[in-house]
Formats: C-alpha cells, structure tokens, sequence
C-alpha cells in the first residue's frame, strides 16, 4: 500500500483517494481534494496558504520538541613565528613598555635619516668630479658650436 503525497498541500492521499493532475510536459500532480486543486490551478504559492504543509514548515509551527543547540568548538588562538621574526623575539616587542617602543623607534628614524643624508653627500660628491652629460654626448656627437658675433 503506498501513500502519495498531495503536490500542493503536503497531506497524505491514501489509496482509492485523491485526484491525478497530467500537465502538458507531462509532470504528473496528485491533489488530496478539489481545494488543493483549485488553488494550485490559480497558481497560488502554497507557502502563503496558512493550512498547508509547506507554509507549518516556513513559519515551525507545530514543532514541539525544541532541537538542543550544538556546541560549536572554540577556536584556540595559536602564536607562530612570522618570517624574519622568531616567537620570542614577537613576544619580546610586545611586552616592551611603551617608553622603550618610542626610544627605539625615535632611534630607527634617526639612523634612516643619517643613512639617507649620507647617500645624498655621496651623489652630490659624484656629481661634482663628473660633469653632466647628454646621452648624445656620451655616444661621440659633435658639440654645438656657439654663435659668434658678426
């Protein structure tokens, strides 16, 4: 003995019971009473319809026993070493006070500016022992050859 189910409202059709519906592509539709037919006729949206099945299910009602929550595992915060930087060293900047942070920061500022005014004497010391010169210069073209007064 097997049961269908009404392909509108959700309710069982037992043997002996219920309507066929054959739509044109051939999708067969069983209908528990002429209501469910009628409605799914007039293309009414079951979950809309507060008897149906469809519409108990998108609202929970009737749901009595209440589904315990599961537990979701913590998520355990590991520490690792970054490249370039081992997990002491990490731990060691980070438990720095912040008097200390500011010294060894105001001295890296300090050194990058020693090192930027050092690589500045050395160009502009380049600069003066070579001349400028043009690309078409330095290939062997003939220099410009000054006017001179009439």
């Amino acid at each position: 003995m097997k049961i269908e189910i009404d392909s509108f409202s959700g309710a069982k059709i037992y043997p002996g019971r219920g309507m066929l519906f054959v739509r044109g592509d051939s999708k067969i539709f069983r209908f528990s009473c002429s209501k469910s037919r009628s409605l799914f006729l007039q293309r009414k949206n079951p979950r809309r319809i507060s008897w149906t099945v469809l519409y108990r299910r998108k609202y929970r009602k009737g749901v009595t026993e209440e589904v315990a929550k599961k537990r979701t595992k913590k998520t355990v915060k590991h520490q690792r070493a970054i490249v370039g930087a081992s997990l002491d060293v990490i731990k060691a900047k980070r438990t720095a006070r912040p008097e200390a942070r500011q010294a060894a920061r105001a001295e890296a500022i300090k050194e990058g500016k020693e090192k930027k005014k050092a690589a500045e004497a050395k160009k502009r010391a380049e600069r003066a022992t070579n001349p400028k010169v043009s690309k078409q210069q330095a290939k062997g073209a003939h220099q410009k050859v000054t006017a001179t007064s009439r």
